[in-house]
């Protein structure tokens, strides 16, 4: 059976409090750009999905490369919880790269 929901809006909620701060990462998985980014989550969609309340900018140096988000529990250190995928991109030159709060998020499956 799967899970209501009532019980993915719950996990939700919780899963918000855990994820504190965003980074980037490259291709190989290692943190890039200036630093983490502390994160605001907007409200669950009523199924247990919610997205970031704003964009979130970093710094980044020329020969980074972008390749995906994932949440943490503090700026530094701290748990590492996952995230997600990104439109791979290389700076050839110093920059920013701006993650979008209307399509950055975490969704909860009832399977």
């Amino acid at each position: 059976m799967a899970m209501n929901n009532a019980y993915l809006e719950a996990i939700a909620t919780a899963g918000k409090a855990l994820i504190t701060h965003i980074a980037l990462k490259n291709g190989a998985g290692t943190q890039v750009g200036d630093a983490r980014k502390a994160v605001t989550w907007g409200a669950n969609d009523g199924d247990g999905d919610f997205l970031m309340t704003g964009n979130l900018v970093f710094n980044m140096t020329a020969g980074e490369d972008v390749a995906s988000w994932s949440g943490f529990s503090a700026a530094t250190n701290g748990t590492e919880y996952g995230g997600a995928a990104l439109t791979p991109v290389t700076f050839g030159n110093n920059g920013t790269y701006t993650l979008n709060a209307a399509t950055t998020g975490i969704a909860h499956a009832a399977s």
